[in-house]
This record gives structure tokens, C-alpha cells and sequence, in this order.
């Protein structure tokens, strides 16, 4: 495991409904400071309302959220980012009428632009991808997003990483780099939290994986145990 067994991040019985139909009902994990840590379920079965919650886009409607042991359930999105929290989603947000520089120090509050600046060009040199720094968000290639995504989400240099199906859609070459880069941030402190339906990443890179069906976690712990769930097969299967 890697860091130390500190929880920076707590969801506990969150519950969630939409217009009657439950979305979440009473969904609890834990993730320890410098892991990484997966959530996988079909689709539909709550991964991205929980995310979602976490991430304070949407209200629970039971249920609380901590971050480094401070209760943050229902804060804006906008103070959850303030607390260290990142994070990228499934559908690329870049402005596209902007360059990809302009994208990462148009999210850089509280710093002057020189520094932003240098905190862009360091990102996209560890992510190998200074050589788009001046392209435009709408000539970017879809893995290209994927990777500015990540550089985005880094800029305020936050403590815990939510990604949202970072492998989906791009060649197992990319997708590789993505999970190097990752670990080496992982190395550096920070701690990576991510749904993804990529098996062959869940299964070789996680120290602990969630699974939630119908809105519950019915299953946790190191893949290897996970994978071999009697609940976990049915469900997928």
C-alpha cells in the first residue's frame, strides 16, 4: 500500500434519489492517503452520482462527506476544490477557443500569471505533452484531452485526485502512460480516486477497489479478492 493508512477521503451511508428512483442507498468507502482507488459497477449503478457527491456537484440526500477528516457535505463545488480535491470528467470540459496553455492558467486562482504560467509548462512537460501547450482545445485529439484534463485538474496541486473514466476511449499505449504518470504522482503524495470500466488497470493498479450495483457497494477490497466475489461475478455477469 502506498503512504501511510491515513483516510483523507470518507463517504459515509450516502443515499441519493432522483424523482423517487434511488441512485445511491447508503454507499460508504474509505480511501487512504497516497493510494489508488477504484470504484467499478455497471453501468447505472451509481458510480458517477457518488462521484458527483464527493465532488460537490450534487447534494445527498443522506449521507456525509469528509476530506482530511473535515465534514464537507453539501460545500460547493468551488470549497471542495479548496480542500484539494481534483478532478476530471468523463466529457472533456476544455474551452475549445482556447490554447491548451490558456486552458490550464485560465483555472489558476490565487497565483499570478508568471507562476501559473511555469506550474502549466511543468505539468505538460511530466505529462510528455509540451508540444501541444499551443494548440487550440478543438484540435486536440481525444487522448490529448484526456492528459490536459489531468494537467488541469493538477494545477492547484491538490491532495486527492478524482477521475472520471480516465482510460475510457484511448489505446492501451496511452493509457499505460496515463497509469506511469499516475503512480509517479502517487510517489509525490498525492492520492488518485478513479471509476473507470478498464478491467486490465483496475485489477494490475489499484490497492483497494469498490463495486457498486443498484446503488450499494456490494463489494471491497484488494483486487485480487474483489475480482473472485461470488456477488461481484453475478453482477457483472
Amino acid at each position: 500500500m502506498r503512504g501511510d493508512h491515513e483516510q483523507i477521503l470518507v463517504a459515509e451511508n450516502i443515499s441519493k434519489r432522483f424523482e423517487g428512483r434511488v441512485a445511491l442507498n447508503n454507499a460508504s468507502l474509505a480511501v487512504k492517503r497516497g493510494s489508488i482507488t477504484g470504484v467499478i459497477g455497471p453501468n447505472g449503478s451509481g458510480k458517477s452520482t457518488l462521484f458527483n457527491i464527493i465532488a460537490g456537484t450534487l447534494a445527498p440526500n443522506g449521507g456525509r462527506v469528509l476530506i482530511e477528516g473535515r465534514d464537507v457535505t453539501g460545500a460547493s463545488a468551488a470549497e471542495i476544490c479548496r480542500r484539494g480535491v481534483g478532478r476530471t470528467f468523463q466529457i472533456s470540459r476544455l474551452f475549445a477557443e482556447m490554447t491548451v496553455m490558456e486552458n490550464l492558467v485560465a483555472v489558476a486562482h490565487g497565483i499570478d500569471d508568471r507562476t501559473a504560467v511555469w506550474r502549466a509548462m511543468e505539468l505538460l512537460e511530466f505529462l510528455e505533452i509540451t508540444a501541444i501547450a499551443d494548440k487550440w482545445g478543438s484540435e486536440l485529439s481525444y487522448g490529448q484531452r484526456k492528459l490536459v484534463e489531468i494537467a488541469r485538474a493538477l494545477m492547484l496541486k491538490p491532495v486527492i485526485m478524482l477521475l472520471d473514466e480516465p482510460f475510457a476511449g484511448i489505446n492501451p499505449r496511452l493509457q499505460n502512460r496515463i497509469v506511469e504518470h499516475l503512480k509517479a504522482l502517487c510517489a509525490k503524495g498525492l492520492t488518485v480516486f478513479f471509476i473507470d470500466h478498464e478491467m486490465r488497470i483496475v485489477l494490475a493498479e489499484c490497492d483497494l477497489v469498490y463495486v457498486l450495483a443498484e446503488g450499494n457497494v456490494i463489494a471491497s477490497g484488494p483486487p485480487d479478492k474483489v475480482r473472485d466475489d461470488p456477488k461481484v461475478l453475478d453482477a457483472y455477469f
